[in-house]
């Protein structure tokens, strides 16, 4: 086991060692075992029956078992090809993402807008677990709430009609410090700028404003040295609140629902990304588009994935986020899947996002 933060993540070596895989600890607390006795009854080729797995293995492609059949199914129907090839579920070989080092110094804060037109396609549990994820490996990171509906604070378990002070306030009052909305999680390292219905105002009261499209910029450039990363879950829309978010990133995120309808929209955003690179913000770039949702099992969602990785070959990335019921569980529990279900498959893959986007910073 490898410390990452305050919880432990499986590594290569930890599947490869059979020593390692006779006991683990679910996270209901129930101790499971009996992975490796199976594995030494039957051979290597035996996939034991789902509940025989604990719930801390998740898919690797390097490892000599499939931790999770029917959770594995959904992100590689040919795993042996994978562990053989080391073919990811984009269909391209799957890079080697190192754990990061830790960080010597912070800031200037890389700002990340979470942005899709669409709604229900990840866009707020990507924000919350990849957010978590970087924390873990040592980053200081900022989750601003650009949502009227108030989602990624809901996520963390923050009432957001309790709040006196939101993102709104820190946006329209210029004599309003950062400091009176923040509000720190349970996640060490990551905070939170929480907004709740009172933002929607902003985008009507905006319209008036000079410079209204730098508006959230000028909100953020305080907080701008204390962090590594910045993530703002954005509306599911391509009005001025989302606009103020493209002007204030560095990079876009655009999770994609394995689906036809999301697929439609991806094409319109990618134009007003380029509208707002090109007129207001020319340091912004689309930094990738992540697969979620992706079940392997439907024809359907392999033929999306595949139209996008032929449509965007250079901008989807190679970790891809499999459906799960951990995911809604967590919105219920207000906690990142990374705390909620430490070993599970689900953090697992936001953990190789966090380093697959670590690792495209650093190749800059």
């Amino acid at each position: 086991m490898t410390g990452v933060g305050s919880v432990a993540v499986h590594t290569f070596v930890t599947h490869q060692n059979p020593a390692n895989m006779t006991a683990h600890q679910s996270t209901d607390g129930h101790h499971v075992s009996g992975m490796a006795r199976g594995r030494a009854e039957s051979g290597p080729a035996r996939f034991a029956a789902y509940d025989e797995f604990p719930d801390g293995e998740f898919f690797d492609p390097d490892a000599e078992f499939e931790p999770d059949p029917e959770y594995a199914a959904t992100i590689a129907p040919d795993a042996a090809r994978q562990r053989r090839e080391r073919i990811g579920p984009t269909g391209r070989p799957m890079p080697y993402f190192p754990i990061p080092g830790p960080v010597t110094e912070r800031g200037p804060a890389t700002i990340i807008a979470m942005c899709n037109q669409k709604g229900g396609v990840g866009k707020t549990t990507s924000t919350i677990n990849l957010g978590a994820a970087l924390a873990e490996y040592g980053r200081r990171v900022l989750l601003v709430d650009f949502d009227p509906q108030g989602a990624l604070s809901v996520g963390l378990g923050v009432n957001p009609m309790e709040l006196d002070n939101t993102v709104y306030n820190l946006v329209m009052e210029s004599g309003m410090a950062p400091d009176e909305v923040l509000l720190k999680t349970a996640i060490p390292g990551m905070d939170l700028l929480p907004s709740n219905i009172d933002l929607s105002a902003a985008e009507v009261q905006l319209v008036s404003e000079v410079a209204r499209e730098s508006a959230l910029q000028r909100a953020l450039a305080p907080l701008i040295n204390d962090y590594d990363f910045v993530v703002i879950d954005c509306q599911p829309s391509l009005g001025l609140l989302t606009v103020n978010a493209l002007t204030a990133a560095h990079k876009v995120i655009v999770p994609l629902e394995c689906e036809f309808f999301a697929l439609r929209g991806v094409a319109l955003l990618t134009e007003t990304i380029e509208k707002v690179q090109e007129r207001l913000n020319p340091n912004l770039s689309l930094d990738g588009i992540l697969a979620t949702m992706y079940d392997s099992r439907t024809v359907h969602s392999r033929e999306v994935l595949a139209r996008v990785v032929e449509a965007f070959p250079d901008n989807v990335y190679h970790t891809v986020i499999g459906r799960t019921v951990r995911f809604p569980e967590t919105t219920v529990a207000g906690e990142p899947i990374t705390t909620y279900a430490s070993n599970s498959v689900g953090a697992a893959a936001y953990r190789q996002l966090a380093r697959e986007v670590l690792a495209r910073c650093h190749a800059e």
